[in-house]
C-alpha cells in the first residue's frame, strides 16, 4: 500500500477504529481532517474530537476547517498530494474536495446500501425490526450515500442488541472493511457496482425529538424495537401522568412480555421493584430510565426514591 498517500476524514469514536487500523497496517496518512474543537460540559471547555485525540497520539497532521470550500483550506489539502481520501462519519463533502485525489474518495456507511441511506442507519435498522445489517464502502458522488458500491460486510442484529451495541459491532467490522477496501484500491482489484433504487420504507433520516416519542398504541414488538433502537442515544421517551402531574421520562432499556391481559392499555403498573406499561399484547417492562435533569438509573433505584401513585398512565 506504499503507492497510496491517504487523507482520512472523520470525527467521532466510530471513525477512530478505521483510522487506527490503517495506521497499524502501515498506511501512509498524509493528514487527518476532523471537526473543529467545540465547547462541552458544564465548564464549556473546548473538546477535541475523538479522531483528533487519536491522531495526536500518532503524531499525525490534523486539519480542522470550518468551511470545506475555503480557498485556503483547499490549497492546503491540494498541497498534501494525497491520491486517496477515506471518509468515516464526517460531513458532506463539496465536489472540490471529493474529486481531488487520483483514486477518488470513498466513504464507510453503517448499513447495507442502498438501504438506510442517511444520518441514522444504525437506529433505524433496529427500530424497523431488521435482523441483519452491515457496512458498505462506496465512492462518494454528488448525492448522499448514492455512489458506486465497492464492498460490504454483513452482521446479525440480535433481539438483545440496542443502538449502542450495534454501533460497536459495526465500528469493528467497518474498520476491517476500510482496510480491505484500501488494499483493493492499492492492488487495482476493484469492481464497483452501481446502486439500485432502495426500498421506500428503508430510509435513515435524521432523528428528531418527536421521532423518539413512544406510541403505546403500536404492536408490542414495534414498541420494544423503538426503545432499543434509540438506546443509549438519543433515547425513546414518554410522559407519565401521575396525580395530575406530567413527567417526561426517557426509557433506555425495556423488556417485552407478550401475554393476554385484561387491563386498559397505557396504564403504568407499579410494584415494589418494577414498573411495567400495559399494551395491547401484554406488557413493556421498564428496566432503565432517566428523569429530566437526572442521570440514567435502573428502575429498582428509581423506585427507592420516587413514589408513583396508583392511577398512573403513559402518553
Amino acid at each position: 500500500m506504499q503507492n497510496l498517500n491517504i487523507v482520512f476524514m472523520g470525527t467521532p469514536d466510530f471513525a477512530v477504529e478505521s483510522l487506527k487500523i490503517l495506521v497499524e497496517n502501515g498506511c501512509r496518512i498524509a493528514a487527518v481532517i476532523t471537526a473543529p474543537d467545540k465547547p462541552a460540559g458544564r465548564g464549556r471547555k473546548l473538546q477535541q474530537s475523538a479522531v483528533k485525540q487519536y491522531a495526536i497520539t500518532q503524531n499525525l497532521k490534523v486539519l480542522q476547517p470550518t468551511n470545506l470550500k475555503d480557498p485556503e483550506f483547499l490549497s492546503e489539502l491540494r498541497a498534501l498530494n494525497a491520491n486517496l481520501q477515506v471518509v468515516v462519519a464526517f460531513r458532506m463533502l463539496p465536489a472540490e474536495v471529493w474529486k481531488m485525489p487520483e483514486f477518488g474518495t470513498f466513504n464507510l456507511h453503517a448499513s447495507l446500501l442502498p438501504d438506510y441511506r442517511g444520518a441514522a442507519p444504525i437506529n433505524w435498522a433496529i427500530m424497523n425490526g431488521e435482523t441483519v445489517t452491515g457496512v458498505t464502502t462506496f465512492f462518494i458522488d454528488d448525492k448522499i450515500d448514492t455512489g458506486e458500491i465497492i464492498m460490504y460486510d454483513k452482521t446479525e442484529i440480535t433481539p438483545e442488541d440496542n443502538a449502542g451495541t450495534l454501533h460497536d459491532k459495526l465500528m469493528t467490522i467497518g474498520a476491517r472493511l476500510v482496510l480491505k477496501t484500501v488494499q483493493a484500491i492499492s492492488e487495482n482489484k476493484l469492481s464497483p457496482q452501481k446502486q439500485h433504487e432502495p426500498d421506500e420504507h428503508k430510509k435513515a433520516e435524521k432523528i428528531y425529538k418527536d421521532t423518539c416519542r413512544i406510541d403505546w398504541d403500536r404492536p408490542i414488538k414495534e414498541i420494544y424495537n423503538h426503545i432499543r433502537g434509540l438506546s443509549p442515544y438519543p433515547g425513546a421517551w414518554t410522559t407519565i401522568e401521575d396525580q395530575g402531574e406530567e413527567i417526561s421520562v426517557k426509557i433506555l432499556a425495556a423488556r417485552a412480555e407478550t401475554t393476554a391481559q385484561q387491563q386498559n392499555p397505557k396504564k403504568l403498573i407499579v410494584d415494589k421493584n418494577s414498573l411495567k406499561v400495559t399494551v395491547k399484547e401484554g406488557y413493556i417492562h421498564l428496566l432503565e430510565v432517566q428523569l429530566p435533569g437526572k442521570r440514567k438509573m435502573a428502575v429498582t433505584d428509581l423506585l427507592n426514591g420516587h413514589h408513583f401513585g396508583s392511577e398512573c398512565t403513559v402518553n
